[in-house]
């Protein structure tokens, strides 16, 4: 058997649908290999290789299974990097095959060889992006090598793996077969010890105002069902990372959203007055802990900390638990429920005094921010867009999220109502995620309507996607957030440095004053390629136009132009040190 016939046969044992990626010298071998499946496997070429990479990880994000890319030698996998750092920095899984130089050629230099300190030395340019890369130089090294990047993408915490392949071996044969199918993600699901569970039932029993926080450990375990089931028992609210949201349903009352600077205000006052904080798959970053400032977002060391995560390099990170617990969180849920229905201590109203305190800072928030999500404005008001896409979407739409100050806001207010269907790049925050990881969450679930938001910076960056998007019949909807501006970093520029911005606003002609702001006619640049386009100034229009968007079934670009000048009400604070943080816009920090 061929070397590539091997693995693309490999692929379909482990019911791989896709293998995104781009031809290349160095991989047509492994081309012709999935030509002979075709009818079992199909290959989705986007016009850039991160943008393969970014599909990949979104379709794991909606599915739960990997798929895996391909890239020729050199600079075709080099392109890779940013959407292998954006999967293992939020624990998403796929295989990348990359390509190499000949065996036979090896530290000769040939075209596209990195040699200058080992020979056909890429594994190390993404050392530091994967979970693992192996370099099998023989097809007699192919079978482990694959069972193994399988199983190690999906035990314990995922991630993506790296298979890099000479180009000879694609072609070259051996006596080999194809190697056994590896586990599925959730195969191993490690538990709590029996006395753990008995501390964080004591911990529990001591506890006046506890507080459950899920990140995407919960989501990747699919923990939803027992954790409703949880928190249900106990009456304790919930707090989400935006990888977390979703996994619990987000329009009850103990469901209090994000935290952090640009978090809900009822998901701070929460976390800086708990006194018992059980953690489950979460790491406390930066952006979700107000940059660790005592009394901003958490309370610790005061408050008692239960952390459960299944990767033991997050424990203890940021802060010490009282209790550090490795366990997968489905598994974790469930021993902690069942060991609550025996104790009979835990009554559901033990809590009630907390739960209305809880109540009034949900009050207070919606009486802050509501009126603002009925404003007509032209350019639209943020919370208006927000709103309006959140009364229009289906439930089982699946809405991916791009960096950006759009983000900002879709933290705050969006309320997802299913698991799964929410993507954020949050831990790598890529330009290019929501883009292009919309068409691979379209392949994912191809009967579920697929929403990207992003913004006018990151759709320049990676325009292409309306390509494949009508290439391959698509019908993914992108609103454009439309505001001029890099805004997220013009507003850093204009909070830390004194109103003074450079580089961040786009203009016609130069940074000139009274210069006239520029972006390109997106609508038309969508039609251009063959998809639809429409663009909305009035708030009046934006629901008409995703629903007839949604009703078409058809790739189209919605440009909404957005009012720049409005900015997310922080509730946390947030740092870059040496600079300064900022005091919440609203709600004060507390510290017992």
């Amino acid at each position: 058997m061929k070397g590539g016939e091997l693995i693309a046969q490999y692929l379909v044992q482990q019911k791989v649908p896709y293998v995104f990626g781009i031809c290349g010298h160095g991989n047509v071998g492994m081309l012709d290999a999935l030509h002979g499946l075709r009818d079992k496997i199909k290959l989705v070429s986007p016009r850039h290789e991160q943008c393969a990479g970014h599909m990949a990880d979104a379709y794991f994000r909606v599915r739960h299974s990997p798929v895996a890319t391909l890239t020729s030698t050199g600079p075709g996998s080099a392109n890779m990097v940013m959407s292998l750092a954006t999967a293992l920095s939020d624990s998403s899984a796929f295989l990348a095959i990359t390509s190499n130089v000949p065996t036979s050629q090896m530290n000769r230099a040939p075209f596209q060889e990195l040699y200058t300190h080992n020979q056909a030395d890429f594994p190390n340019v993404l050392r530091p992006v994967v979970k693992r890369s192996f370099q099998p130089t023989r097809v007699d090294m192919l079978p482990l090598a694959l069972r193994q990047a399988f199983d190690t993408m999906v035990t314990g915490r995922p991630g993506p793996v790296n298979v890099d392949v000479p180009y000879n071996v694609y072609q070259e044969e051996a006596d080999v077969a194809v190697p056994a199918r590896a586990h599925p993600l959730g195969m191993h699901r490690p538990a709590a010890s029996a006395s753990d569970i008995a501390a964080v039932i004591g911990l529990l029993g001591q506890a006046r105002r506890p507080v459950i926080f899920i990140g995407h450990g919960a989501t990747l375990s699919e923990s939803g069902p027992e954790l409703s089931a949880l928190t249900q028992r106990l009456c304790v609210p919930v707090i989400t990372s935006p990888n977390g949201m979703g996994c619990v349903a987000a329009d009850d009352a103990l469901t209090l959203g994000f935290i952090g600077r640009n978090g809900a205000y009822p998901a701070n006052q929460a976390g800086r007055h708990a006194d018992l904080v059980v953690t489950i798959g979460a790491r406390f970053d930066d952006r979700s802990s107000s940059s660790w400032h005592a009394g901003y977002s958490w309370n610790f060391p005061k408050t008692k900390l239960v952390h459960v995560d299944i990767d033991p390099q997050e424990l203890g990170r940021n802060y010490p638990p009282d209790i550090g617990i490795v366990a997968d969180a489905k598994t974790f849920c469930a021993q902690l429920l069942a060991a609550i229905e025996g104790d009979g201590k835990l009554a559901a109203g033990r809590f009630a005094g907390w739960r209305e305190q809880v109540a009034a800072w949900r009050r207070e928030w919606e009486a802050f921010v509501r009126p603002n999500f009925g404003a007509a404005t032209t350019p639209l008001r943020p919370e208006f867009v927000v709103g309006a896409l959140h009364d229009v979407l289906p439930d089982d739409a699946i809405l991916a999220l791009d960096s950006g100050v759009h983000h900002n806001w879709f933290m705050q207010f969006w309320k997802p109502r299913r698991p799964q269907s929410m993507l954020n790049s949050w831990g790598y925050s890529s330009m290019g995620f929501g883009v292009c990881g919309i068409l691979g969450a379209q392949l994912a679930a191809p009967e579920r309507p697929c929403v990207a938001v992003v913004g006018d910076g990151g759709f320049t960056m990676t325009p292409y996607v309306i390509c494949t998007a009508v290439e391959y019949d698509l019908p993914c909807v992108w609103v454009i957030w439309n505001n001029f501006a890099w805004a997220a970093i013009r507003d850093i520029q204009y909070g830390m440095f004194g109103g003074r911005e450079l580089g961040t606003t786009f203009y016609r002609g130069g940074q000139e004053p009274g210069a006239e702001r520029y972006n390109p006619d997106f609508a038309a640049w969508a039609r251009a390629a063959g998809a639809d386009g429409v663009t909305v100034t009035r708030s009046s229009d934006l629901r008409d136009a995703m629903a007839q968007a949604l009703r078409n079934r058809r790739p189209c670009v919605i440009d909404v132009h957005v009012d720049a000048e409005v900015r997310p009400p922080s509730t946390g604070t947030w740092q870059l040190p040496p600079t300064p943080f900022k005091e919440p816009a609203f709600g004060a920090p507390w510290i017992a």
